[in-house]
């Protein structure tokens, strides 16, 4: 196994007492399997109209029915919310796969993240008129934009989605429960400078998806393993009782939001105790706790309580700890990757611990740390796999690509094999998948939904910016 052989070295230093104390952070098959049958059910229950109401897995429908198909042709205007920055984008599709982007990034202020939700989106409105001036975009007609709103989203149609909950850090007032397309509408009306068409909203997963299609047609399924976690599949029209589309396409896409999955207490046989730390302590205590056993926004938190815990216990540091090291959220999970992209002579750990007030750790220390972080990266890693496992049997299509983005899946150096390897063993032997990392699923395959929705009608052009 993988964690094994990159573990061996470390492993022959790792203190008996720290594996023993880590065991409740790596799962057996056998657990992974009992996770799989009650996500399927989960799922399930969320497709299904008389159990979704009950139902954790929400399994949103998307209302996007139709991947690109190569003929998508014009410029677009994409917008991308889901984290602490949002970027806008204008993006160009010709012959030949022919592609061309151009974005600025652009942050949300702290104040404005836990401030009122019409704060937020004025914000947005502000920076959208700056950018269609800035690249001098004729508005005589409005602008195609398609958004991608990488929050749980509650879609009634392509292009109006209710939020059910904020996550990430955010709690904008006036939100909640709230169609974010006619926000970002209302914001951009008051603003009386600029004209926008919301065409198409999704969220990142469907983004990725999307992104990944247009160069390779059997994508089935988006996965984002970033600040947050989250996935979403092609599924058949028949099995989603809760759409009410056009029913004449076979697919639609949906979005899991498989993040709440154990908020109904299926995951607490698994859940340590520095989960529930985490959870307690959280913005939305009780809500997406798988995805805070999986994302890169609780990783780093969850090594240092186990070094704070371990090292409480006279196991790590020789029980003693900086402030930095008791500092909630100071332990990122790009420590994660820093720490476990060593090659066996501890250098990024002994940095990442001195940037933690530890210094001068020994050798023992440095394999031990290096080990907490291999459980807690495999643990994320096997949860993933657990969920593209459900899914991939559940479409049961012989061959899959799956449509990758998300901070932790770029950036940690074993990730994409960790999931590679324990997918294949739960997944059914005919399934043969593939992990394919979006070329910036968010904002290109936001571009992509408003593409597909104007693909008839993009011979129709003023000044290269596609009409209707």
């Amino acid at each position: 196994m993988i964690m094994e052989e990159k573990s061996m070295q470390c492993m022959l230093q790792t203190s008996f007492e720290i594996i023993e104390e880590c065991k409740i952070l790596v799962l057996s098959n056998e657990q992974l399997l009992a996770l799989m049958n009650d996500m399927d059910k989960a799922i399930r229950n969320g497709l299904c109209k008389e159990t979704n109401p009950s139902s954790v897995v929400k399994c949103y429908i998307t209302y996007v029915q139709d991947l690109p198909n190569g003929t998508e042709r014009g410029k677009f205007l994409a917008l991308d919310l889901g984290g602490t920055n949002f970027r806008v984008l204008l993006i160009e599709l010709g012959e030949k796969n022919y592609f061309h982007m151009d974005f600025e990034t652009f942050k949300v202020p702290s104040k404005i993240q836990t401030g009122k939700g019409t704060e937020l989106f004025d914000h947005i409105a502000k920076c959208l008129a700056e950018f269609v001036k800035k690249y001098k975009l004729d508005n005589k007609t409005a602008l195609p934009l398609g958004f991608t709103f990488s929050f749980p989203l509650r879609q009634v149609g392509l292009t109006k989605g209710y939020l059910n909950s904020w996550t990430k850090g955010f709690d904008c007032s006036g939100v909640v429960n709230e169609d974010v397309v006619r926000l970002l509408k209302d914001a951009i009306k008051r603003r009386k400078d600029v004209q926008i068409d919301v065409c198409g909203i999704l969220n990142d997963t469907t983004g990725t998806l999307m992104s990944c299609a247009w160069k390779t047609p059997n994508t089935k399924i988006g996965l984002i393993v970033g600040t947050g976690c989250n996935a979403c599949y092609v599924e058949k029209v028949e099995n989603a009782e809760l759409f009410d589309g056009d029913k004449t396409k076979s697919h639609v896409i949906v979005n899991c939001e498989w993040g709440a999955f154990g908020d109904d207490g299926k995951l607490d046989a698994i859940r340590t105790k520095y989960d529930r730390d985490i959870d307690e302590n959280s913005l939305n205590p009780g809500q997406q706790r798988f995805e805070k056993m999986i994302s890169g926004m609780y990783m780093g938190e969850i090594v240092r309580l186990t070094i704070v815990d371990l090292a409480n216990q006279n196991k790590l540091f020789k029980g003693k700890l900086s402030d930095q090291m008791k500092t909630k959220g100071a332990f990122g999970a790009s420590f994660v990757s820093d720490i476990e992209s060593d090659t066996g002579n501890y250098k990024n750990t002994l940095k990442v611990l001195s940037e933690m007030g530890i210094n001068n750790p020994s050798l023992v220390d440095c394999a031990n740390v290096r080990y907490i972080c291999e459980c807690v990266s495999s643990r994320s890693a096997h949860l993933v796999s657990v969920g593209l496992a459900v899914l991939l049997n559940k479409m049961d299509e012989k061959s899959v690509t799956i449509g990758v983005d998300g901070s932790v899946y770029r950036f940690h150096p074993y990730f994409h094999k960790l999931i590679m390897e324990k997918t294949r063993q739960l997944v059914k032997p005919d399934i043969n998948f593939d992990l394919m990392l979006s070329e910036d699923g968010s904002g290109r395959g936001a571009a992509l939904v408003a593409a597909v929705a104007f693909r008839d009608e993009l011979p129709s052009m003023t000044n290269g910016v596609a009409k209707h």
